[in-house]
């Protein structure tokens, strides 16, 4: 019977490979290198939050649709629906993330919103919190 002693990437074990690249895209070469898988999981996860519906090529329902938010009027039921949405999508299109918590702070009178995701990548024993402010 066969069994997992150690959930590793191999590729993590090299640390002068980069992984991918992350997020914001103004490092010395345009680029900022990602060396962990973790680092990596993150700037997808980054770059699947600010993505709109329809912005994607050939994947039309990719992306949260967080910017749209900021357009329309921020009720609880628009954020429920929201929640249950990315929730949904994170598992289909993130397989190795579980999502333990989606927060929104609205502040109405700026027309800003503080967006919280609280995750777990499965199997890793990594939990790790994001923060996007959009204003």
């Amino acid at each position: 019977m066969a069994r997992v002693i150690e959930n590793k990437f191999p590729i993590d074990t090299n640390a002068r490979k980069a992984v991918g690249f992350g997020f914001p895209l103004d490092g010395d070469a345009v680029f900022i290198p990602t060396y962990q898988t973790s680092d990596q999981i993150k700037a997808n996860l980054v770059n699947y939050l600010l993505t709109n519906r329809g912005e994607r090529v050939f994947n039309p329902n990719f992306g949260a649709d967080l910017r749209a938010l900021l357009f329309e009027n921020i009720l609880d039921q628009t954020t429920e629906e929201l929640k249950d949405r990315i929730q949904d999508d994170i598992s289909l299109y993130f397989p190795l993330v579980e999502v333990k918590n989606i927060q929104f702070d609205n502040v109405p009178d700026t027309n800003t919103i503080n967006f919280t995701l609280t995750y777990a990548i499965v199997n890793f024993g990594i939990n790790d919190t994001l923060n996007i402010l959009l204003q």
